[in-house]
Parts: C-alpha cells; structure tokens; sequence
C-alpha cells in the first residue's frame, strides 16, 4: 500500500511532481562538487604553471563543476528511466494480453517492477503509482499518461503517450501498440548497449591520451626541474598557457567524439 500513498500524496502535490528533464543539485553536493572541481584545476594549473596564483585563478573554473555534474546525473537518470520504461511496457503487454483491462495492467506492472527491484526506488515505479492514484480519484488513465510524457519529456515514452492516447479514445488494438511499443523500445536499447560495448575500449583510450600529457610533465618536473623550469617564468608561461588551452581544446573534441547516443 506504500506505492498507493505515494501516488496520492504527489497527485495531491502536483507541484512537487518529478521533472525528467532537470537534475537540480542539493547546495551540499553543489558545494563538493564545487571543491572537487576546483581542486583538480587547481592540480592542473600547478602541473602546467608552477606558480600559485595562477592555479588559484584557474581553480575558478571549478564554478563550472556542478553544471557537469548535474548533466551527468540527469543523462543516466534518463537512460534508467527508459530501461525500466521498457520492462513496465512488457508487464503492461503481457496483463493486457491475458485479458485485463488497462487500469489493472498498470498495477500489475508495479507489482512485476518490484520482483526486479525489491528496493521500489526507481522513477518508473514511483509514475505508475501516480498513474493509479490518479485513476482512483477518477481522472482518465491517458490524461495521467500525457503528463508523465510531458515531463518525462523522451521520444519514446512521448510517442507511447500519444499512440495509447488515440487508441483508448477511438477504440484501437491497445495490445498490439503496447507490444509494438515495448519491442522498438528494447531495440533502441540493445542498439545502444552494442555501440556502448564498442566504444568502451575507445573511451578507455581517449582518457588515457587526456592523463598522458599531465603525467608526462609531472615526471619531467620530478626528474627534471632544472629543464622544466624556463617553462615556468616569462616567455615560458605564456607557452604553458597556450599548450594548456590546445590540451583543453583536443578533451573537449575526445570527449564530443566519443559521446554516442542514440
């Protein structure tokens, strides 16, 4: 009955319903992020520059940390959210093929999304028992549906939305859509996992090309500082400077190269 609670709670707080397409940060892991973020440039500006003050201006760029950080988490988040999309889709087809009807199907699904997830955290389970909620208290299952769609704000959860939407109201084939549904959605994901598989060792590779300039002056400067040292004064700075902007530049295209989505 816990589910249920939660479903009527957030119907009641519609305000406070999950937006999908944001991942606002607590001020604690801004905060870490912040001084994570600050510390690793402050790192590299040391490693290039050798001078303090320099570091600590570039240890601003830390500012910029929880923006990534953020983007980060809401990527996965939205990735999980279609992989247990999916999985509730085919519970969905499976309780309307057996015969019943669209309203026991969603509950049915919750019940199934908890034997693969005894923790009932996911953000899968926690819309299906709005989705409930709201038709307990007599509100139209698509009209629960589009709202999820809208904030969930995926092509595929949209295009379902839409679909079932069209067929509930004229009266299609809801079994077939769902399955439909379901397969092109796992297709997308199997797609997305073989191409994440094949680029992984590629993933690999451009790290390990983005620390090697990093490691390669620490062990200079640590073997030989009197050599590295005119690149820390006068003219020097200035060339650190221009080679830490092109490092710069060549990670952010490694990563732009690398980052595949379907």
């Amino acid at each position: 009955m816990q589910q249920w609670k939660v479903g009527l709670h957030s119907v009641e707080n519609s305000a406070k319903l999950a937006d999908y397409r944001v991942y606002p940060l607590t001020p604690r892991q801004k905060v870490i992020c912040m001084l994570v973020g600050g510390a690793a440039f402050f790192t590299l500006g040391f490693v290039f520059f050798r001078v303090v003050p320099l570091a600590l201006l570039l240890s601003l760029c830390g500012a910029y940390a929880p923006k990534y950080w953020s983007g980060y988490l809401l990527r996965r988040r939205r990735q999980n959210l279609s992989l247990h999309f999916k999985q509730a889709l085919y519970s969905l087809s499976s309780s309307l093929a057996s015969g019943r009807s669209v309203e026991n199907g969603f509950r049915e699904a919750i019940d199934d999304l908890k034997l693969l997830y005894p923790d009932g955290d996911n953000d899968v389970m926690r819309e299906l028992a709005i989705i409930c909620a709201r038709m307990d208290y007599g509100q139209p299952v698509e009209e629960a549906l589009l709202d999820f769609s809208r904030r969930a704000a995926l092509e595929d959860i949209e295009n379902f939305a839409d679909v079932f939407t069209t067929c509930k109201r004229s009266g299609g084939d809801l079994v077939e859509v769902v399955r439909r549904t379901s397969n092109l959605i796992g297709e997308k994901l199997e797609i997305s996992q073989e191409i994440g598989v094949m680029i992984a060792q590629k993933r690999f590779e451009a790290k390990a090309m983005l620390a090697a300039p990093v490691l390669f002056l620490l062990f200079m400067q640590m073997t030989s500082p009197d050599y590295m040292r005119p690149l820390h004064q006068g003219v020097g700075l200035l060339i650190s400077g221009l080679a830490l902007v092109l490092f710069a530049v060549c990670a952010w295209l490694m990563l732009k190269i690398i980052d595949i989505r379907i």
